[in-house]
């Protein structure tokens, strides 16, 4: 039996377009001599959907654009994930379901028995559990279904599936991607095939919707554990394996897990972008590493003649940083616009001087020019249709190290999960042939310049100290007790998750940002503003 495993990337909703898609990627496992195609889950309505599965428009529709698919599958079989309907009889009103189709008919479904109900995943608010597992009897083989993590999962269905003499387990999924788990995941599939003693396809997802990237990375792996096939990562791509036929084991090289974030912003950037309707970017370029690298990423996602960037300098900007910006614009080959914000500043200063009156300069005046800058950069986004890319790191996002209205303006941050060390890992990988970052926008001491003399350092800890600090709360989950049995200094550690606990309400105001870690600010991680719980 040869079988096609179609990574593809569909958009949520866009069911003309991703019927479009699945029919092609049919026709092309067809011409390949396949005798079956499988897809992702939710291929049909696209991932995540969200409270867009409560509207029954969008329900009806994904059942007409399988059905659509359906009648063009001939000489061949395909699996193709999709959003079913229950009896309303109790229970929600839908399941995650896999469509078998033959001779353009579908005759079975699939349903999902294992939800995924944790952090961005949220399967239980809309879908029903339902406990029947049916194996498909296809060319002489007994196939089971699996879909998502279920396959995993000791409490899962796999078992019984083989009990039913499934000797195949195909897997239609969409995991989101965290390079914490892209690192381990083909090896977990592995030993899972190997514990079981079955044969696995394993079809997942890829491409960007809203915060969630999806990396692809669909394999076939033998009952042995080995990896005999594999599909490209982060990108599409059909892939069609003999099963009948010696295949030979797939060394998978081990890649810098930084090459993998690097690709998956690339990817999640660029298809925000595409799937919203934009065309172009626009970013402030400060001469510092952070919006060096979003720059970076820009052109990568969509190319140089699509990226423009701001030097908005002020009395307190070094020459070294307007230099900075020309030299990485220069060496990107995009445009770079100068809009000096000093009269700004000082027509701001002249209309509150009676206001501000005796008072001594602090905080307020800093974050006027960060705010002036942000309108500056809104405008021109505005005015010229272009995706405003905002630049700040998941280190300043959590602590608050950020102004509202003003860098935390932007319409996507590509950026809100990175670390501030794991931003200078992504500066090392852009430059790893030649110099397109320069290297003192990397060395410089971090600053906002907002003020004479200004470093980050001056209000937040060591950034390799604060990361550490900063992971053990937020994506390990530990208290203050934890974190200090690490080796930090007890008043540190209350500082900075005071910092974290009270800038919420920031957070709850910035774009939305690309997940990379295993947790993210955003829908993976739900605290509220008004709460009173310290440590």
């Amino acid at each position: 039996m040869k079988i096609a495993l179609a990574q593809i990337n569909p958009t949520v909703a866009a069911f003309k377009e991703n019927a479009q898609r699945i029919s092609s990627a049919i026709e092309e496992a067809k011409r390949k001599g396949a005798d079956m195609v499988v897809f992702p889950e939710m291929s049909i309505v696209g991932s995540p959907a969200k409270d867009l599965l409560e509207h029954p428009g969008v329900i009806q529709d994904n059942l007409e654009a399988l059905e659509r698919v359906a009648v063009g599958v001939s000489n061949i079989a395909a699996l193709i994930g999709f959003v079913d309907t229950r009896s309303p009889k109790g229970g929600k009103p839908l399941y995650n379901a896999g469509a078998f189709i033959m001779d353009r008919k579908i005759f079975s479904i699939h349903h999902k028995f294992l939800l995924s109900t944790y952090d961005v995943l949220d399967e239980a608010r809309y879908f029903e559990s339902d406990p029947s597992a049916t194996i498909i009897d296809f060319m002489g083989r007994k196939i089971g279904i699996t879909i998502g993590e279920e396959f995993l999962k000791e409490t899962g269905p796999t078992r019984s599936l083989i009990a039913q003499g499934a000797r195949l387990i195909i897997n239609m999924s969409a995991f989101p991607y965290s390079f914490e788990e892209h690192k381990i995941r083909l090896k977990t599939l592995a030993k899972k095939a190997d514990q079981y003693n079955i044969d696995v396809v394993y079809v997942n997802m890829v491409g960007g919707n809203d915060e969630l990237i999806y990396e692809g990375g669909s394999c076939f792996i033998d009952n042995w554990g080995r990896i005999m096939g594999k599909a490209k990562d982060f990108e599409e791509d059909l892939l069609v394996l003999d099963l009948k036929a010696p295949l030979s084991e797939i060394k998978i090289e081990e890649v810098e897990p930084i090459e993998s974030v690097y690709k998956s912003l690339v990817l999640g950037l660029r298809d925000y972008a595409r799937k919203c309707g934009f065309k172009a970017a626009i970013m402030g370029l400060s001469g510092g590493i952070d919006s060096s690298i979003v720059a970076c990423l820009s052109v990568a996602a969509l190319g140089k003649e699509n990226v423009t960037g701001v030097s908005m300098p002020s009395q307190f900007s070094s020459k070294g940083s307007v230099e900075d910006a020309r030299k990485l614009t220069q060496n990107m080959g995009i445009p770079l616009k100068l809009i000096s914000i000093q009269p700004i500043y000082e027509r701001y200063m002249e209309s509150f001087k009676d206001e501000f009156k005796g008072l001594p300069s602090g905080v307020a005046e800093e974050n006027l020019q960060a705010r002036i800058r942000g309108t500056i950069l809104m405008t021109l986004s505005n005015k010229y249709g272009h995706l405003l890319v905002a630049t700040g790191n998941k280190s300043e996002l959590a602590c608050g190290y950020c102004t509202l209205y003003g860098d935390l303006c932007g319409g996507f941050a590509v950026m809100a999960d990175v670390p501030k060390t794991m931003v200078y890992q992504l500066a090392h990988y852009i430059n790893r042939e030649k110099e397109i970052i320069p290297k003192s926008s990397i060395e410089k001491v971090p600053s906002a310049e907002l003020r004479p003399n200004q470093t980050d350092q001056d209000t937040l800890p060591p950034y390799p100290i604060l990361d550490g600090i900063l992971k053990a709360y937020i994506e390990e989950g530990r208290e203050l007790e934890g974190i200090v049995s690490l080796g930090y200094g007890e008043n540190l550690v209350r500082q900075v998750i005071e910092m974290v606990d009270r800038n919420e309400y920031k957070r709850k105001q910035s774009p939305p940002g690309l997940r990379i870690t295993s947790k993210a600010f955003g829908s993976g991680r739900r605290m509220p503003i008004a709460q009173h719980y310290r440590y």
